[in-house]
């Protein structure tokens, strides 16, 4: 079956789910291939089969100027495994084997361009992602990438952060498509033990400049910092470092990893319940 025969469903239909319940989007994020295809393959069904309402997938590369030491180390294991932006869209397609819930691609710039503008989305479309997130791309230099995204019906998402003027805001709002991520922290991503009353402010000003959903991602790593954005107004929330912890402190031993990994998901799922 292929990703076009496959009523995958999209961010608007999943807001709109989540929303009906009384509850925030919970978006865990993992690099494909970490720390190899199949366990990386394993851990995306417990996100499934533990509250994932969306899936946040990076494609390793070899230098993420916006990651902390932790998604560092999980594109170094991945790299280290064989992935490629290919075998990326590969791990993408097995997971649409058994879930229709949105995938957002978060990748560098180059591997875009590296494998063609063009060809990047129409493979992007062929394996069944939603949308991607290009971290290092400005929205003054996204015209082609949106271009692209625009023809093959692929949502292309921006990034608002604390440094983000309004004028940019307004500019970032017309271009963005199925949510605006909004970076609760300022510096590289990586878990953080408080959340900042600034995240609040940032939410509450994005919100006032677009209609689009918001999700928060950098720093969100307990259940009371999910509870938290939910509660200032953000629609979901993107976990990623606290979950590559656990898979980095349990390379060992697959099972306690997965049930670590499952247990947590459980927990941030239910932090997005109002």
């Amino acid at each position: 079956m292929s990703s076009q025969d496959l009523k995958v469903e999209s961010y608007q239909e999943m807001f709109a789910r989540v929303k009906e319940k009384n509850e925030g989007a919970f978006i865990p994020f993992i690099v494909a291939g970490d720390p190899d295809f199949e366990t990386s393959m394993e851990i995306v069904k417990t996100f499934v089969e533990n509250g994932a309402d969306a899936l946040e997938i990076g494609f390793a590369f070899s230098d993420p100027v916006a990651d902390g030491p932790t998604v560092q180390d999980a594109d170094l294991r991945a790299l280290n495994s064989g992935m490629t932006t290919k075998r990326g869209f590969e791990f993408i397609k097995r997971i649409r084997e058994f879930t229709t819930i949105p995938i957002g691609l978060l990748v560098y710039y180059n591997l875009i361009y590296q494998i063609g503008i063009d060809h990047f989305y129409e493979a992007a479309l062929e394996s069944g992602v939603n949308a991607v997130l290009a971290a290092d791309l400005p929205p003054e230099e996204a015209q082609d990438a949106v271009a692209a995204s625009r023809k093959y019906g692929v949502q292309q998402v921006f990034m608002a952060a604390q440094t983000t003027t309004n004028e940019r805001l307004q500019k970032i709002s017309g271009l963005c498509e199925g949510f605006l991520y909004v970076v609760a922290v300022m510096g590289v991503t990586g878990a953080r033990g408080n959340l900042q009353i600034s995240t609040v402010e940032l939410i509450e000003r994005v919100r006032s400049h677009t209609d689009l959903p918001l999700s928060v991602g950098f720093g969100i790593s307990k259940p009371e910092h999910v509870a938290n954005v939910i509660k200032a107004g953000a629609n979901g929330a993107i976990v990623a470092s606290a979950i590559l912890n656990m898979i980095t402190e349990n390379l060992d031993d697959k099972n306690v990893m997965k049930e670590k990994i499952g247990r947590f998901c459980r927990e941030l799922k239910e932090a997005t319940k109002k």
